[in-house]
């Protein structure tokens, strides 16, 4: 099959490598090393087999032949990755989108239109850039996808497709449940982690930023009751704390985007939940001071 990944990034490079031993994957990347890198020596993931033989290119016309196209860009970057896309992908081309946040949907169908094969989901895989073209594998996760305008037939294909190569992949056929309970996990962790400079594991480690990051879990997930989305966990702090535990040396990627210049996917995950808190009638204090604080910490941040 002709697999297009947009981004290769930590988990494009794992999909990526993953995918390629049974498919034709072509990778998208705009940053010219990681271009050359993987055109030199395919794409490299720690303990997982020799380099992966990939296409990859910085020009988006090399994936309009994609039969399935997964999007690895930060939130903030989807409608940019996708504008060369419109109107240029097969109408049977399955979009397939992982990211951070609850938006994902909205903004995929902004740049592409509203009738197109969507296939959303949450992942708790997490990998590691440790080059450009290389990644190391962080744990072992699962994968959930569901339809966002996929018929149920394209979610199990593409829910093979992984399953395939080797991932924990399932299917539920309402993904707002799943993606709530990642958004939850990285409103806790992510902005309590980065404002401290420090991996993962600190939300732990530490009582007091265990204390933060419990009080915006018990706000998030109160957003999620007053929606009546069913979450699917009964103790949210717990099923945080086992991410936390999962990706404990792992500098998040607010972390990684405040320390390189860029802009972090901060209104997708806190601003996310005030904004859904408004909406719902609950106050959202501690996600909102998180939101705040992280808009100040890019402001003061230099551009790279």
């Amino acid at each position: 099959m002709r697999i297009g990944i947009i981004g290769a990034g930590a988990l494009g490079t794992m999909f990526g490598h993953r995918l390629a031993r049974d498919n034709e994957v072509s990778l998208l990347e705009v940053r010219p090393e990681v271009v050359a890198a993987v055109r030199a020596g395919g794409l490299v993931l720690a303990g997982e087999g020799p380099p992966a033989k990939v296409a990859i290119s910085r020009a988006a016309h090399d994936l309009f032949a994609s039969q399935v196209l997964f999007l690895f860009v930060r939130a903030t970057d989807t409608m940019r990755a996708l504008r060369p896309f419109v109107q240029n992908l097969d109408p049977s081309c399955a979009i397939v989108s992982l990211q951070n946040g609850i938006s994902s949907e909205d903004a995929v169908k902004a740049s592409l239109g509203g009738n197109i094969a969507l296939v959303v989901g949450a992942t708790t895989e997490s990998a590691l850039e440790t080059a450009p073209g290389c990644a190391a594998p962080i744990g072992t996760g699962a994968t959930i996808v569901g339809p966002a305008g996929a018929a149920p037939d394209v979610c199990a294909r593409v829910a093979r497709l992984l399953t395939d190569a080797g991932m924990a992949v399932s299917v539920a056929y309402d993904i707002r449940p799943h993606l709530w309970g990642k958004l939850i996990a990285n409103a806790a962790i992510y902005p309590v982690a980065t404002l401290l400079d420090r991996p993962n594991g600190v939300v732990l480690s530490d009582p007091n930023a265990a204390e933060i990051a419990r009080s915006l879990v018990v706000e998030a997930a109160a957003v999620a009751g007053a929606m009546r989305i069913a979450l699917p966990f009964d103790d949210p702090w717990s099923y945080v704390r086992s991410i936390v535990e999962q990706t404990a040396g792992l500098r998040n990627t607010m972390l990684v985007d405040l320390e390189t210049g860029k802009k972090t996917e901060n209104d997708h995950i806190n601003g996310a939940v005030v904004a859904a808190g408004r909406r719902s009638g609950v106050a959202t204090p501690y996600n909102e001071t998180m939101f705040r604080l992280i808009r100040a910490r890019e402001a003061a941040a230099p551009e790279l």
